[in-house]
């Protein structure tokens, strides 16, 4: 009697350890995810005059179309959904809407632009959908504390201006500094950063600070007003349309500022073709991945991976273009995220991966740079390396710079 009933305890045990296994190993899905199916959302300037941009959209589309025709994630396929916003906030909050509580995705996937993700950023995070990889720097998109389901891909202006000013501190210390920048976020931040970097020397060094709006036709009475306060160094905190036009501009002026372009503006298709490249020459930013038309990399495995994935998927694209390469690498960190999940896809645990991502190399990242997030530090990327322009390409100078504190 006393063997069976210890048989009978035994099995039970056994029943409830069996029951809970199972129930561990249960697939957990939110709206947006089955068996079958990850569907994700996302808004793009296809039109307006930041549909330059519309190539980052395009790209995640075909690399999503080679995850899915390799077998997708864990064998569900990646339905990704895109709607046009035209870089206008107003817009982007009503595809945003659209994509929620229409199309009812699992998450949002690089929303591109400071205003348009400052424009859902509220609503996503009171209906708790991830804003994954926001396309911006701007600080307000790394801050988990009161912002738990955003988290930008941008390196950080704030931090990305920190180290302009610590540069021009080095190589330039008796600089007189003329400030253009967009009136929105991403402006402020990047001159926030620069005064950060300065130091107490800020107030003394810069001469001029002139704004514009994003709607504005041209930023030339900006450039002359920079110009006529004295300034020997221009500090453009911009995006393409106006950073061009103020590359044009000076050329035309034949002045001789040592100019400083953020990391937005950086592209040569998108910003020094359209100036001129000549007029280009000796514009310097900083870069985070690999330029393809830098012949440092041509036989570099990941550059021939992303070459290869062009030539396949989407071979209209321009390779050369790192509007491109952008598109990409985004792409291929958030089927990283996406991987990490497994059978959870749940909302919160694809911020749960997202927040801890450990030691990710992206086959287009600079050597020696590796992805690190944790719950308390949402920013992707923290290192950078200075380059400058030759009139052709950039060229990557100076050690791997990075910012590990505080984000601003």
């Amino acid at each position: 009697m006393r063997s069976g009933s210890f048989h009978l305890v035994a099995g039970a045990a056994l029943a409830l350890a069996l029951s809970a296994s199972s129930a561990y190993a249960q697939k957990k899905y939110d709206p947006g995810a089955s068996d079958t199916e990850i569907k994700i959302g996302q808004t793009v300037p296809f039109s307006g005059a930041y549909s330059v941009y519309a190539n980052i959209g395009k790209t995640q589309a075909a690399y999503m179309r080679m995850i899915n025709e390799q077998g997708g994630i864990n064998g569900r396929k990646i339905n990704l959904i895109q709607y046009d916003d035209a870089y206008s906030p107003p817009k982007t909050v009503e595809q945003v809407r659209k994509l929620v509580e229409g199309d009812e995705v699992l998450l949002t996937f690089q929303l591109i632009g400071t205003a348009a993700n400052a424009a859902v950023q509220k609503y996503l995070n009171s209906k708790k959908v991830p804003q994954l990889f926001a396309a911006t720097g701007a600080s307000k998109f790394t801050d988990p504390k009161n912002f738990p389901w955003t988290m930008g891909y941008n390196p950080n202006y704030f931090v990305e201006g920190k180290i302009y000013g610590q540069y021009i501190l080095k190589e330039h210390p008796n600089a007189k500094i003329g400030i253009l920048y967009q009136n929105d976020d991403l402006g402020k931040d990047y001159i926030n950063g620069l005064k950060a970097g300065l130091g107490d020397k800020a107030a003394k060094m810069i001469v001029a600070e002139a704004s514009y709006e994003v709607a504005d036709p041209t930023i030339d009475s900006q450039v002359l007003k920079i110009k006529d306060a004295g300034a020997d160094l221009f500090y453009s905190a911009s995006t393409p349309k106006q950073a061009a036009q103020a590359i044009r501009k000076i050329h035309e002026l034949n002045w001789k500022p040592v100019h400083i372009l953020d990391i937005n503006a950086s592209p040569v298709s998108a910003t020094l073709k359209p100036a001129g490249l000549e007029a280009s020459k000796g514009v310097i930013s900083v870069n985070y991945g690999k330029d393809p038309a830098d012949p440092t990399w041509k036989d570099d495995p990941g550059l021939k991976k992303y070459l290869d994935f062009m030539d396949k998927y989407f071979p209209e694209g321009d390779k050369m273009n790192t509007v491109n390469t952008y598109g990409y690498s985004t792409a291929q960190l958030l089927v990283q995220v996406l991987k990490q999940c497994g059978d959870n896809l749940t909302r919160e645990n694809v911020m749960k991966q997202a927040a801890n991502l450990k030691d990710v190399v992206l086959d287009l990242g600079l050597p020696g740079m590796k992805i690190n997030t944790s719950p308390t530090d949402y920013r992707v990327n923290k290192q950078l390396q200075m380059m400058r322009f030759n009139g052709e390409r950039w060229e990557l100078f100076g050690p791997i710079l990075e910012d590990a504190g505080p984000s601003g």
